[in-house]
C-alpha cells in the first residue's frame, strides 16, 4: 500500500474493514507513525518500532487531542529513544514511578505530620491503660507545641529537627515551668522512638510505621531532671489535715488514702464494688504505672478505720446504684483524679503556713511508715512502687498481705494517736525522760 502524508480528511476518511478488528493508515513524513482505527471507529496516533529485534508499539494519544504535528513531534522522540537502545515503555514506568513516589511524599509530609505523631502517641498510651499520662502529653502538646507554632506541628515528622525541638523546651524552660518542660521532651521522645521501632516491635502499633522514623532528634537533648520534692508535714499538721476532711466523696477519697498509707489517688478512684473482700477486709486497686502491659493487682489489707471508709462508700453506691467507690455526678464514670489535688490545696491554705499538695501527702505518709521501723521492701509493697527487675516479674510471687496488714494496723494506731493528741504526749514524756 502507498503511504503518504497524514492529513485531516484522510483521517476522517479512515475507517476499519467490516471483516477486521483494526486497521492502520501509516504516515509517509514519519514512517513509524500510524492512525489506528478499530471496529467500534475508534481513531489513535501510534508508533511502532524495533529494539533488539522485538516490535514496540506505543499509544500516543487520541486523534481528536492530538495534532498531526505534535504526533510527529513524539513519533520522532520515541524514534531517537529506540535509536539509542532506550525502551520508551520502560522510561514511562520510571517517570510514573517517580511521580508516584513524589505523590506519596506530598501526601505523607500532609498526613504524617509530627503533630499526628505525638497524637498517635498518646493515643497508644491511653489503649494501655495510661490514661493520666496521656492527659498530661496531650496538655502539653496543646498549649506548648499546638498554641505555640501551629505551623510546626503541621510540618512533616521526618522535617523535625533537634533546633525545633530545642526550641520549644526551652521556651517551656524559661517560663519556668521545668517540670511541664520534661514532660514535654519525654513525650516527643517517646513518641520518635515508636515510631523508629515500630517496623521491628509487634508490641506496637503499625500506624507507627508509616511516619517513616529512622532517627530521633530528641537524642541529642538532654533529659530534664525532675526535682525531687522534700515537704513532710509534721504531726501537727496532719492532726490539722485529718480534721479538716469532710464526708464528701473527695474529703473521703482523700481519707481512705491517707488512712490506707498513702496510695495513689488514681488508683484509689478507680476502685469498684466487686473490688472489695468484705470477708477478709480486702480492697483490690490495679497499678499501671511503669511499663506494664496490664495492670498489677494491688491488694490492700486495710485496718478497721479504713475499711468502715469502704463500707461507707459502698453503702453511698449502692443508694445510687452505681459500681463506682467515688462515682462523679453522673454516677457512671468515677471522678476525675485532678479533683483532690486542688482540695488538699485548699485544706493547705486554711491551715496557713507551709503550702503542702498531695504528694506531699503520700511523701508524709512514707516518710513516718519509715519512722515506725517500716522497711523499704515492706513500704514498697504497700505503695506499690518500684516494684520491679526480674526477681519481682518473675521470682518473688509472695502476696505480702500479712506484711502489709500488719503494717496497716501499725499506721492507723500511729495515727489515731495523733488525734487523739496521744503521740505529742507520748513524745513530750519521752523527751523529759531523755
Amino acid at each position: 500500500m502507498e503511504r503518504k502524508n497524514l492529513t485531516i480528511e484522510r483521517i476522517k476518511a479512515f475507517s476499519c474493514p467490516p471483516e477486521k478488528t483494526q486497521a492502520f493508515l501509516w504516515d509517509k513524513d514519519v514512517p513509524r507513525l500510524a492512525i489506528r482505527v478499530t471496529a467500534s471507529g475508534a481513531k489513535a496516533f501510534i508508533f511502532e518500532g524495533k529494539l533488539n529485534r522485538s516490535t514496540i508499539r506505543w499509544t500516543i494519544g487520541k486523534v481528536d487531542i492530538w495534532t498531526i504535528d505534535n504526533a510527529r513531534k513524539e513519533a520522532r522522540r520515541l524514534q531517537r529513544l529506540i535509536d539509542i537502545g532506550i525502551d520508551p515503555r520502560e522510561q514511562e514506568q520510571a517517570k510514573k514511578a517517580e511521580k508516584a513516589a513524589k505523590k506519596a511524599a506530598t501526601e505523607a509530609s500532609q498526613k504524617y505530620t509530627f503533630i499526628a505523631l505525638l497524637n498517635a502517641y498518646t493515643d497508644y498510651l491511653e489503649a494501655r491503660g495510661k490514661t493520666k499520662s496521656a492527659a498530661a502529653a496531650r496538655s502539653a502538646i496543646k498549649v506548648h507545641i499546638l498554641e505555640v507554632d501551629p505551623i510546626l506541628a503541621k510540618k512533616s515528622a521526618i522535617t523535625i529537627t533537634a533546633h525545633d525541638i530545642a526550641a520549644l523546651i526551652r521556651q517551656v524552660r524559661e517560663a519556668g515551668k521545668e517540670r511541664t518542660a520534661g514532660i514535654l521532651r519525654s513525650t516527643i521522645s517517646a513518641a520518635y522512638n515508636c515510631g523508629r521501632r515500630a517496623p521491628f516491635d509487634t508490641d506496637l502499633p503499625s500506624t507507627f510505621i508509616k511516619f517513616n522514623i529512622v532517627n530521633n532528634p530528641v537524642d541529642v537533648i538532654p533529659t530534664i531532671a525532675v526535682k525531687a520534692g522534700n515537704r513532710t508535714l509534721n504531726r501537727e499538721e496532719l492532726k490539722k489535715y485529718i480534721f479538716a476532711l469532710d464526708e464528701d466523696v473527695i474529703d473521703m477519697a482523700l481519707k481512705l488514702a491517707l488512712f490506707s498509707g498513702g496510695q495513689r489517688m488514681a488508683q484509689l478512684l478507680r476502685a469498684e464494688i466487686n473490688d472489695w473482700n468484705a470477708d477478709n477486709k480486702i480492697l483490690r486497686l490495679f497499678d499501671s504505672k511503669g511499663k506494664r502491659r496490664e495492670p498489677r493487682e494491688h491488694f490492700l489489707p486495710l485496718g478497721p478505720i479504713a475499711s468502715s471508709i469502704v463500707s461507707e462508700l459502698i453503702k453511698r453506691a449502692e443508694s445510687k446504684e452505681t459500681t463506682l467507690l467515688f462515682p462523679s455526678k453522673t454516677n457512671k464514670t468515677p471522678i476525675h483524679d485532678s479533683m483532690p489535688g486542688p482540695r488538699v490545696t485548699e485544706i493547705a491554705a486554711t491551715m496557713g503556713g507551709e503550702p503542702f499538695d498531695l504528694r506531699d501527702i503520700r511523701r508524709t505518709c512514707e516518710t513516718m511508715l519509715a519512722g515506725l521501723g517500716i522497711s523499704r521492701d515492706i513500704r514498697a509493697q504497700l505503695l506499690s512502687h518500684g516494684i520491679s527487675g526480674v526477681q519481682a516479674q518473675h521470682y518473688d510471687r509472695h502476696d505480702y498481705l500479712k506484711e502489709k496488714h500488719a503494717t496497716l494496723l501499725k499506721w492507723e494506731r500511729f495515727l489515731t494517736r495523733i488525734v487523739s493528741g496521744e503521740e505529742e504526749y507520748m513524745i513530750r514524756i519521752e523527751g523529759v525522760r531523755n
